[in-house]
């Protein structure tokens, strides 16, 4: 009988015994609540994160094409109402300026006067010693003697003969050959005469004076020196005189410039040795020739130097003042163009760049003069890039949209 029981209670199990199904076995609210905020939490993460990107994508974007526009400095031309003046380099000399040379030969026998001397005019500089001249002269007055008394012979004759033809004792053909010798004996006495002269003329050189007040810029001889003078021999300079009381500027004015000489007659020069100083000169003359290697005409101005500042040869520069062009606008030179097609300038509007062709007049240094191309309301690119090209958009620097050219 137990085993039947047994059976039947297999076969009928009781109610605490039924299995749990799986899915109803691992529900629970709280893990769902905190699964969902999870994974909310996640998609906010991930939102938040691509969005952080994007923003800084299009920030960086933004960034990217703000640097892409370059910034430019910009100037308004201004009118020409003022004067200026150009600045020109030139060359100092003496208004006498002369080399002394030997008119004699001969031997250095002294020199009296050493670089950077002032002398006065006819002040002694040097003599010369010449045995040669000397006996050259003592001979020449031995042979005037001779034909002085050769002379007095003639003469003595002529008359004896001009009385004998008087009362017919001798014939005329005897009295004219006498005559005839006379005018010989005269014609030679008068050429020995000339060549003692000329002699003592050039004895007279064996003393070297200055020819004009002035300063001793160079002496090329010393005692015991062979002095050779002659038409068959290279001169050779004992001393080069200067004078430095008033001096000749010379300064090259380019060819652009030659009208402005017409209206100007005091000049202001400078030097760098005297940076505090300014001196006047007044245009003496000029070439009125172009050089046609330089295009530059040669202009003298005269200064008077009584301080002896300005030396022979010193670089000084002149200021030539240049009448102003009232109508006429100016830019600075560094808002130039120089491109294949002609000059040009860059000018801002709608902000975009535009390449303006100009003609330029009177350049200044720092400035130039346009003479067509441009108008006082225009926005000029200062420092422009060589790459410009019309139509760059750029953005001005608000600092320098008012400013004006000076």
């Amino acid at each position: 009988m137990e085993p039947a029981n047994v059976q039947k209670s297999l076969e009928t199990p009781d109610e605490k015994s039924t299995p749990i199904d799986p899915a109803k076995r691992g529900f629970n609210p709280a893990v769902v609540i905190a699964g969902c905020g999870f994974a909310i939490l996640i998609a906010i993460v991930t939102f938040w994160g691509i969005h952080t990107r994007s923003v800084t994508g299009k920030a960086l974007a933004n960034e990217t094409r703000a640097a892409a526009i370059p910034s430019v400095d910009v100037v308004h031309p201004s009118l020409g109402s003022k004067s200026y003046e150009v600045v020109l380099p030139a060359s100092v000399q003496g208004f006498i300026d002369s080399p002394v040379y030997a008119r004699t030969s001969g031997y250095l026998l002294h020199w009296y006067a050493d670089i950077g001397t002032h002398v006065k005019k006819g002040q002694l500089l040097a003599d010369i010693q010449t045995p040669e001249l000397d006996q050259q002269v003592q001979q020449a007055q031995s042979d005037l003697a001779t034909a002085q008394a050769n002379y007095q012979l003639a003469q003595i004759t002529a008359d004896r003969w001009q009385k004998l033809l008087v009362k017919n004792a001798v014939s005329k053909q005897e009295s004219d050959q006498f005559s005839s010798d006379l005018n010989a004996r005269r014609s030679a006495l008068a050429a020995q005469e000339a060549n003692v002269r000329r002699l003592q003329q050039l004895q007279g050189f064996e003393k070297i004076y200055a020819p004009f007040d002035g300063l001793i810029t160079a002496r090329n001889t010393d005692i015991g020196d062979l002095i050779q003078a002659g038409q068959n021999t290279a001169p050779k300079e004992l001393f080069h005189l200067s004078s430095v009381d008033r001096l000749r500027v010379f300064v090259p004015v380019p060819e652009i410039y030659q009208s402005v000489l017409h209206s100007v007659r005091q000049v202001g020069l400078s030097s760098d040795a005297y940076p505090k100083e300014r001196f006047t000169g007044t245009i003496a003359r000029s070439s009125d020739a172009i050089d046609p290697l330089s295009r530059t005409l040669r202009v003298e101005v005269d200064i008077d130097n009584p301080k002896t500042l300005l030396l022979p040869g010193a670089y000084v520069f002149v200021h030539l003042p240049l009448p102003a062009v009232s109508q006429a606008p100016t830019i600075p030179s560094n808002a130039l163009l120089f491109r294949q097609e002609g000059l040009r300038v860059g000018v801002v509007r709608d902000g975009r760049v535009q390449l303006v062709p100009i003609s330029i007049g009177n350049d200044y240094g720092d400035t130039v003069e346009v003479t067509a191309g441009l108008s006082t309301a225009d926005l000029v690119v200062l420092n422009p890039s060589d790459s410009l090209v019309s139509g760059t958009r750029v953005e001005i620097n608000k600092n320098t949209e008012t400013g004006a050219a000076e």
